[in-house]
């Protein structure tokens, strides 16, 4: 239900537009605090996005992703118009069918996966300019804040284990191999860049992949985002297709000038385990802070993911402080 004055704000700020006598309809949002509402206008519909919290960040990152996006060949949602002082953004619509529906449906996951991946290498071909948007690096700060939800919520909330000796340890650990393996910053990364924020829309006589929630973007590796598609936490994908796909996106790359595949698989592993880990805190944050309490049950099948990561011969430090420490908690009926 929308509440009266989010009602005003909206209504004022689509009669600047021209829209009146619209119908609107709240939509299943992220997990951020933004909200989403499908507008309806004679034969059109909008998207209107809502930030509630950071609204300045949230907004105007967004418009000014999107435009760089869009003068780089990249299907990104046209914006409107925007008010970041209300947090408050009209935006082209894409539908409703994101990636996630047609994968789920689809006989052949690896065709679809393909073409993704195909998109993947042509966004991370962008020449970055900072003339639009000053992004931020990924940086050794950066990573170590993410990784440290983890040891922020999910461990004392979730699984109710206190800071001790080993778990200070697995944290010096982790650290220490993010911060000792260089990892490059020179390339586009989503950051968020999942079979949910792909969405499957036609334009003309086209069927396309558009690319949504790009607000967070910075300039890191390339693997974060092959990362991203590959070990994505909302759909079980085995292990073979997983490989499959890291080796079609390697096919795709190995011809560029100065690619190292060496260092790319060592970058992927590294990101590997510190997403698995930063999304089971965020998680684990939206469940204890926000009273989120659907993102539990993706913790589970993340922890698969991160399990199999850490086979890594440079996590074996850490994993076995992990199956010391954690594991027999979860094992316990804590996730």
């Amino acid at each position: 239900m929308i509440n009266a004055n989010k009602l005003k704000l909206i209504k004022i700020f689509l009669k600047k537009n021209l829209i009146e006598n619209y119908k609107i309809k709240e939509i299943q949002g992220d997990a951020s605090f933004r909200k989403y509402f499908r507008i309806y206008y004679k034969k059109v519909s909008y998207i209107l996005a809502f930030a509630e919290k950071e609204k300045k960040s949230n907004i105007l990152n967004y418009v000014l992703i999107n435009k760089f996006l869009i003068t780089k060949g990249i299907n990104s949602p046209r914006v409107i118009d925007y008010n970041f002082k209300n947090g408050l953004a009209l935006l082209e619509d894409f539908g409703d069918k994101t990636y996630l529906q047609l994968i789920n449906k689809s006989k052949n996951k690896f065709k679809i996966y393909k073409s993704l991946i195909r998109y993947l290498v042509k966004l991370q071909s962008i020449k970055v300019e900072q003339n639009i948007f000053r992004f931020k690096k990924y940086n050794f700060k950066i990573l170590k804040k993410e990784i440290d939800l983890f040891f922020i919520w999910y461990l004392p909330h979730v699984l109710k284990i206190r800071t001790n000796p080993k778990i200070l340890k697995l944290r010096r650990l982790l650290l220490s191999i993010l911060k000792n393996n260089f990892i490059k910053n020179s390339y586009f990364v989503h950051r968020d860049f999942h079979i949910s924020n792909l969405m499957a829309y036609r334009s003309g006589s086209q069927n396309k992949i558009g690319v949504i929630d790009s607000q967070d973007a910075l300039i890191g590796s390339k693997a974060y985002d092959v990362v991203s598609i590959i070990d994505d936490v909302r759909i079980k994908t085995d292990f073979n297709l997983k490989q499959k796909l890291f080796n079609f996106y390697l096919s795709l790359v190995t011809r560029e000038k100065n690619f190292n595949i060496k260092q790319f698989k060592k970058e992927f592993s590294i990101l590997s385990v510190q997403r698995a880990m930063k999304i089971i805190g965020i998680f684990s944050r939206l469940f204890k802070r926000d009273k989120k309490n659907r993102y539990l049950k993706l913790i589970p099948y993340t922890w698969t993911i991160l399990n199999k990561r850490l086979e890594e011969p440079m996590f074996n430090e850490v994993r076995v402080i992990i199956n010391k420490e954690i594991k027999k908690r979860i094992k316990n009926g804590n996730r």
